[in-house]
């Protein structure tokens, strides 16, 4: 797992810096668009071009199943996450949706469901048969951690064959927030009270259920989880993981990735803790209603692009913040300086 920790290059300064003195010129008062202006600027940066785009746009989901389900931590039975699985691979789910109108590539990725199912377009990455249930034993082996890692950078290698600009990770797992909650309270030192949200949709009573599962497996592992990587191992999914490679690799890339809801920022909050540099290229896309979201957005100190009180998963807000980068670098690249508008400003 060496990969992880190889150096990832910051945006370039000089494209940085030219990006913002243009939008100095531009037909506006400075600042006027805000969190559009800062899209634009650091696009620019990242794609070391004067004309940022956002065309190709790649979205991996990845599926696995959770050992913890069994504890009743979760709205729905275990079968859902094939289910849905069947879902994406037939087009009907929202991500889906969403990725026709932005006209994303886009895959979903089998890294570990409970039992494997033979699909047409369903890409196979299995790193075991669900995880195990981590209130009895780590949720996955060391070897199992490496396979669903790599299978994150994987889905990155194709997004990079399809010259992607823009890489969006979603997830698909029943019980997988307990999973993301206890990782969030494990790194940010957060009480699980604090961070225990209702996932697909559990009654207070559930709530303080799933709590009690989540401080219990807390006091299982504190003595092995002392890195992210043995957090992830003792008491994160396959998808989680998967996400977290995918985001490194992407980044040591020098690709954009959008960030979507809580599962995803938590898997973003890992791979910050394991290579720091990381989070120079990401974009938060919106923030979730799920409880702990906020909680480790401000650890992160990220501030997302928007809040419709989504909660779904599935990549589904990040897609959804698309066309807010596709209209950022509109404006960038198309808008008039006072120059040519031959519009006086002194």
């Amino acid at each position: 797992m060496d990969w992880l920790n190889k150096q990832i290059k910051a945006p370039d300064k000089s494209y940085y810096q030219q990006a913002l003195s243009k939008q100095q010129q531009l037909t506006k008062p400075i600042g006027s668009l805000g969190t559009l202006e800062d899209i634009a600027v650091r696009l620019a940066a990242m794609q070391k071009s004067s004309n940022p785009s956002i065309d190709r746009v790649w979205v991996s989901i990845f599926a696995a199943d959770h050992g913890v389900a069994e504890e009743g931590v979760s709205a729905f039975p275990q079968i859902v996450t094939t289910e849905m699985v069947k879902n994406f691979v037939n087009e009907g789910a929202a991500v889906n949706v969403l990725s026709r109108y932005v006209k994303a590539q886009f895959e979903v990725i089998d890294v570990g469901l409970l039992k494997p199912v033979e699909l047409n377009k369903l890409i196979v990455n299995r790193a075991g048969n669900g995880t195990a249930n981590f209130t009895q034993q780590a949720a996955m082996t060391e070897k199992q951690l490496t396979k669903a890692l790599l299978a994150g950078k994987s889905a990155v290698e194709r997004a990079i064959e399809h010259n992607t600009q823009l890489f969006i990770g979603g997830e698909m797992g029943i019980a997988n927030t307990s999973s993301a909650t206890a990782i969030a309270c494990a790194i940010t030192g957060l009480s699980v009270d604090q961070l225990t949200g209702a996932g697909t949709g559990l009654s207070s009573k559930e709530i303080q259920h799933k709590s009690q599962v989540i401080q219990n497996a807390l006091l299982l592992h504190q003595k092995h989880i002392s890195s992210p990587l043995k957090i992830l191992q003792h008491i994160g999914g396959f998808e989680i993981a998967a996400l977290v490679g995918a985001y490194i690799f992407a980044a040591q890339q020098g690709i954009a990735i959008l960030i979507d809801g809580f599962i995803s920022s938590v898997a973003a909050l890992l791979a910050v803790n394991i290579n720091s540099q990381s989070q120079q290229w990401f974009f938060f896309a919106h923030q979730s209603q799920e409880k702990g979201h906020q909680f480790v957005l401000e650890y992160l100190k990220a501030k997302p692009l928007l809040d419709l009180s989504m909660r779904l998963g599935e990549g589904s807000g990040a897609v959804v913040a698309v066309p807010l980068l596709q209209m950022a670098c509109n404006l960038h690249n198309e808008m008039a300086t006072f120059e040519q508008a031959k519009i006086t400003v002194n």
